[in-house]
């Protein structure tokens, strides 16, 4: 059972205001979230609802106007941009709808890139990037370029790099909008079976297909979280 002490996530009066040409853009206005380990959580709404925006709270991309973020219990307000760059690369990690795979980089080489700037040992890296390719069924791709892949692959790819740090929490940014619906499926099962196995997970979605593979849907709607749902027996 989740308990208090559990929690990963928290914001408590969240709010990013965009300042263009002397024009203020409310993109999230207090928003009131808590996200616990091991929980697979959907941000689901409309485009331009401000669900991007959380997500890139989150992960450290962006800096809230106010409000307070912790990540672990620390709060995150005060922290350098180094900081905050080690954290990203430590406990964080990213799943996109683009892919973000790097052209001239095998399989093996975009996996074990992130690896890389930490500093980790070659022997190490390897026992990573092998266990995070396995996981996603892409072992034997190892030494592709992402040219030589289905879009499908790619994004499982992306799921191993995102995997390989060990991450405390894997972010999705619409894992599955550039794909068909049959690959869309395949990278929802195996979101589903890494949280089976003990990932948390926070997925950006607008389909509400896909969030009813989460045990709980926050809906925004203008900046704001207009609703929870809890899945009683979350899809497969």
């Amino acid at each position: 059972m989740t308990t208090e002490s559990s929690s990963l996530i928290k914001l408590e009066g969240v709010t990013k205001v965009f300042l263009t040409d002397e024009v203020e853009t409310h993109a999230l206005s207090g928003i009131h979230m808590e996200i616990f380990k091991g929980e697979f959580v959907s941000i689901a709404g409309p485009s331009g609802c401000g669900k991007s925006t959380l997500l890139s709270i989150l992960g450290l991309l962006d800096t809230p106007t106010d409000g307070t973020y912790y990540l672990n219990g620390r709060p995150v307000h005060g922290l350098t941009l180094p900081e905050r760059a080690r954290i990203r690369n430590r406990e964080i990690g990213f799943i996109f709808q683009s892919f973000n795979l790097i052209g001239d980089l095998t399989v093996y080489e975009n996996v074990e890139l992130p690896l890389t700037y930490r500093g980790m040992p070659a022997a190490e890296r390897k026992q990573r990037v092998t266990e995070a390719l396995e996981k996603v069924g892409m072992g034997h791709r190892a030494k592709h370029l992402p040219s030589q892949l289905s879009g499908g692959q790619q994004q499982r790819v992306a799921v191993a790099r995102a995997l390989a740090g060990s991450p405390a929490v894997l972010l999705a940014d619409e894992p599955t909008g550039n794909l068909d619906s049959k690959n869309g499926d395949a990278v929802m099962e195996l979101l589903h079976n890494l949280h089976k196995a003990g990932s948390t997970i926070v997925m950006v979605t607008h389909d509400a297909r896909f969030a009813r593979h989460s045990e709980r849907t926050i809906h925004v709607f203008d900046g704001r979280v207009v609703e929870e749902q809890v899945e009683s027996d979350p899809t497969r």
